[in-house]
């Protein structure tokens, strides 16, 4: 584990990759950056986050929980790797045995030389369970929606450098 660590997808491994624009500027970066490494992205989502650790950080077990009632699907995960540089941040989970899938996914933040922000998911993964397998076109689609949208919530919480505040 660790594949999207530099950018790269394993070969032979079905990955996808969405860039969003943030917007521009150090308190934007900032904004992102906090809200990304403190899981406030995928809360505000509405994705059940239980973290050992307040923050991102290698070795940090995380469960995440998607859906509603009892259509909501857990996963299991571990930080593999997690990045807090001046123009850079961001981090990557593997799954762990009981996850609907095998694989990894990663969130980075980076501020460009042109002062622009973007947000990019990476992943890989390959089905794990009968029904992720029965259900893989619909998992890929959701796979891709899923990154897509933590861009736009990524980026209304950094709009005009938003204050830290109370979990979302």
């Amino acid at each position: 584990m660790g594949g999207t660590a530099h950018g790269g997808l394993p070969p032979g491994w079905p990955g996808l990759r969405v860039r969003t624009r943030l917007g521009g500027g150090e308190v934007v970066f900032r904004a992102a950056c906090d809200a990304l490494m403190e899981w406030r992205m995928h809360r505000t989502m509405g994705v059940r986050v239980t973290a050992d650790a307040p923050r991102a950080a290698p070795g940090v077990t995380v469960t995440v929980g998607l859906g509603v009632g009892a259509l909501r699907v857990h996963g299991l995960c571990r930080v593999v790797w997690a990045a807090e540089e001046e123009r850079r941040a961001g981090w990557a989970y593997g799954t762990l045995p009981g996850h609907p899938v095998r694989g990894e996914e990663a969130f980075v933040v980076e501020r460009r030389e042109d002062g622009s922000v973007w947000l990019t998911v990476s992943a890989y993964s390959r089905p794990h369970t009968r029904w992720t397998r029965a259900l893989l076109p619909l998992v890929r689609v959701f796979q891709r929606a899923y990154a897509h949208r933590c861009g736009q919530v990524l980026r209304r919480l950094c709009r005009g450098g938003v204050p830290r505040g109370p979990e979302a």
